[in-house]
């Protein structure tokens, strides 16, 4: 996929199933979306509140998976 077609497909499932984690997570978080998912499946917003970001993904395994790989603590607070 082309860097236009990926924002396009983005764009039709958004906002998806979103996971808000703790800011100071954020590379981890990055570093296992690339590892695991492909580009198109996931995005991801900085600073959607004080101390966290959200992460938004197309499928709601992919979300579910993602939050068990973090404390539940730093996690949809």
């Amino acid at each position: 996929m082309t860097p236009q077609e990926i924002f396009e497909y983005k764009q039709r499932w958004m906002p998806g199933y979103a996971v808000r984690i703790h800011s100071d997570l954020r590379n981890r978080a990055i570093d296992y979306c690339k590892i695991n998912l492909r580009q198109h499946q996931w995005k991801h917003r900085e600073y959607t509140d004080v101390y966290e970001h959200t992460f938004y993904f197309e499928n709601e395994l992919d979300a579910k998976t993602f939050e068990t790989n973090f404390e539940e603590r730093f996690i949809n607070q």
